[in-house]
């Protein structure tokens, strides 16, 4: 697919029980690329390396990993056999590549696993002080973690992203769970005030009731704009909570020509979705 890029866009694709997204914005002269997760399509055999190849694309300025379980880098090796060269990894610094293979030694490392801890263990860490590496105007980033080994599980060690394109802001949330969502509402000042700031929601855990943090919405009154979850067909119990994000949404309308309200957004029967940034106004198709 071909974007008609104006101001940037977004995508969130379609990779089943899994994470990728593409942030893609046009500074003067070359685009900038953010991938978020990278995750593939077993039924489709879609990955995000060919997928890049294919509009020429061999870097990307920053890879953000959200959560160390394979359904989130399951393409990561495919990536760097398509030679696309990954500037920077921002990950959970408090996680050492080790730690990664510690963890998923009880279940087994998957492919994309196993091929970022081997590059983690040669790939310097982002510098967790700020936002020390380059960005295009009008894109910040704002990063939330659970350290180790006060939390010794995968799902609450992930990283929780606040991405903001023009004042829109977007969480990525990986996998964390409840418990994990507490422990940052107390502990994170800054977390607490940004999260009623986030207008569009990717669902952690791809929607799972244990990725829902009740406080989040009804002690701090978050009510975001949209709530996105990326999942496939009914698993793990994944599509039990539609009705209580629904009932959480502001909702958005027009969405692909139907005037009706949409508060929650699905990859499983939405398929790709794709948030443009035009003349200060923030489209979804």
């Amino acid at each position: 697919m071909v974007l008609a890029l104006h101001d940037g866009a977004l995508q969130i694709f379609n990779v089943e029980h899994g994470a990728c997204a593409l942030l893609t914005m046009p500074p003067a002269g070359n685009c900038h690329r953010i991938l978020i997760d990278c995750g593939h399509n077993a039924s489709t055999q879609w990955y995000p390396g060919p997928h890049l190849r294919q509009l020429g694309v061999t870097e990307l300025q920053l890879l953000v990993v959200t959560n160390y379980d394979e359904d989130h880098v399951s393409g990561f090796r495919n990536l760097i056999e398509q030679g696309i060269n990954v500037h920077r990894i921002m990950r959970n610094p408090a996680v050492t590549p080790a730690t990664i293979a510690h963890l998923k030694s009880e279940d087994g490392m998957g492919r994309g696993i196993d091929a970022l801890v081997r590059v983690l263990t040669h790939f310097p860490q982002l510098d967790v002080a700020g936002n020390q590496f380059p960005l295009p105007n009008g894109v910040s980033i704002e990063w939330f973690w659970n350290p180790y080994p006060f939390f010794d599980d995968e799902n609450n060690l992930s990283l929780v992203v606040v991405l903001d394109v023009y004042g829109f802001k977007f969480m990525f949330p990986g996998d964390m769970e409840k418990r994990g969502f507490r422990n940052l509402l107390k502990t994170n000042a800054r977390f607490r005030a940004i999260v009623c700031e986030v207008n569009v929601l990717v669902a952690s855990h791809h929607g799972r009731e244990n990725g829902i943090c009740e406080e989040m919405f009804d002690t701090w009154g978050w009510r975001p704009k949209l709530v996105v979850i990326s999942d496939d067909y009914k698993q793990h119990a994944t599509q039990e909570t539609t009705n209580y994000y629904g009932s959480k949404a502001q909702g958005i309308t027009g969405f692909r020509r139907d005037q009706g309200l949409r508060r929650v957004l699905t990859t499983r029967s939405d398929g790709e979705l794709i948030f443009s940034f035009q003349n200060g106004y923030c489209l979804v198709s």
